[in-house]
């Protein structure tokens, strides 16, 4: 199964941003019936109405003539630009930067810069920042009842876009942070979901070849029953009887080949059994690094007296494998793996001789977050995205172990600390 990757594609949702402009647009008819028609404020309403209508029409064009659900970064741009324009539209008419919600022009730049791409969030902000500009200078008089007029000193009327200006970067900045942020563990996340759907593909694939083996088993006695049969009854035939021993032989092979994909605990690994305890994992794990590495595996076993047995899972293998296998990839020549139980506790603990976790990442605590590189450069060849790391530790931590991250005070080397409290070991 291959998960689509999405993670990195800049849109928004389409009915949710619908309903949102119906909400801004009603907001805004409602606002302008009440100050001219209820408070008697006079003011040039038409071309306000007018504006709002035409984003009425693009709405109604969205909603009903766009079928995606999900609009694309360029039009998503278009629609936050022409409301931007808008409400600078309907400020310049109603007073401008004196206007009290002025701070509803900012919204748009800032819900863009969470979902759309770092090009369309500059692009807003700067029209954002022209039309605030203008409209401290350039505005028709805040609606006022008869001849009372709304003035301000100017270094207050300057102080407003200005603290607007510093909101609206403040917010952008920190909405593009948090989105750049939650687009890269979605898109590890989704890296986890293909992944495990490998893994249970190939569980299935198991089940499904030990269910053909059984399937084949009758009729492959019967082919081999007659051919024995056959072999008896020419045994004198020269020309039959090489065929015919051929024919058993080849029986027999097959009959092996089915014997070891059928799931008979006495026929196949006992790894296949669901009653394992850590041991058994991390045996099965170093042994299958054995047969394709030239490091040493040492594992340290003596500690490790409560020895409780869990239900096969293929999270935890892969959690411990992905460990694991980093600890030999960083290795210079041996790994060491023990095995603990202090405190009602079960510990696993992974070390290596090698230069162990880059500082910058450790002291910043940013190991076991995804697509994060260290600015140091030696390895380099060898240094990832921190996409294993962060896929080990959420599905161990899904199978509540606690995961700590560190260099040895010995070697200097990288050391992973699993933690198991053993009423939830027993759990799984």
């Amino acid at each position: 199964m291959r998960f689509i990757d999405n993670s990195d594609v800049y849109t928004l949702n389409r009915s949710t941003y619908v309903n949102l402009r119906w909400i801004a647009f009603i907001g805004q008819i409602v606002s302008i019936f009440i100050v001219e028609f209820i408070l008697n404020f006079k003011f040039n309403y038409i071309p306000c109405l007018s504006v709002i209508g035409l984003g009425v029409i693009t709405n109604l064009y969205l909603q009903f003539k766009i079928k995606e659900n999900q609009i694309s970064d360029f039009l998503s741009s278009i629609y936050l630009i022409y409301d931007i324009l808008q409400l600078g539209v309907l400020f310049f008419f109603t007073g401008g930067i004196k206007n009290p919600f002025i701070f509803l022009i900012i919204i748009p730049a800032v819900f863009s810069s969470q979902y759309l791409s770092i090009k369309s969030s500059v692009v807003l902000v700067i029209l954002t920042i022209s039309i605030l500009i203008s409209l401290t200078f350039f505005f028709f008089e805040l609606p006022h009842p008869g001849e009372i007029h709304f003035h301000v000193p100017d270094y207050y009327l300057y102080a407003i876009p200005l603290s607007i200006l510093i909101g609206l970067l403040f917010l952008v900045y920190f909405a593009v942070q948090f989105g750049e942020h939650n687009r890269k563990r979605k898109k590890a996340i989704d890296k986890i979901q293909e992944i495990m759907s490998k893994e249970n593909e190939l569980l299935s694939l198991g089940g499904q070849a030990a269910a053909a083996a059984h399937s084949l088993g009758t009729p492959l006695s019967t082919i081999l029953l007659t051919a024995k049969e056959l072999q008896k009854e020419f045994k004198d035939n020269v020309k039959l009887k090489k065929d015919l021993d051929l024919l058993v032989s080849q029986s027999n092979r097959c009959s092996e080949i089915l014997k070891k994909l059928s799931l008979n605990p006495k026929i196949d690994d006992e790894f296949i059994n669901t009653n394992l305890n850590l041991r058994n994992y991390i045996d099965e794990i170093v042994r299958s690094f054995e047969e394709i590495s030239k490091k040493k595996f040492n594992l340290i076993f003596d500690e490790y007296t409560d020895k409780i047995k869990i239900g096969k899972s293929t999270e935890i293998i892969y959690g411990l494998r992905n460990f694991i296998g980093n600890a030999n990839k960083f290795s210079k020549q041996k790994v060491d793996i023990s095995l603990s139980n202090k405190k009602n506790c079960t510990f696993v603990k992974i070390s290596d001789d090698g230069n162990g976790f880059p500082k910058d990442l450790i002291n910043s605590e940013k190991l076991g977050e995804p697509y994060i590189r260290t600015l140091n450069n030696a390895n380099s060849s060898k240094q990832g995205l921190g996409l294993g790391t962060f896929i080990g530790k959420t599905l161990l931590e899904k199978n509540f172990a606690i995961v700590k991250f560190q260099n040895s005070e010995v070697t200097g080397g990288a050391e992973v600390i699993i933690k198991w409290k053993n009423k939830d070991l027993k759990q799984i």
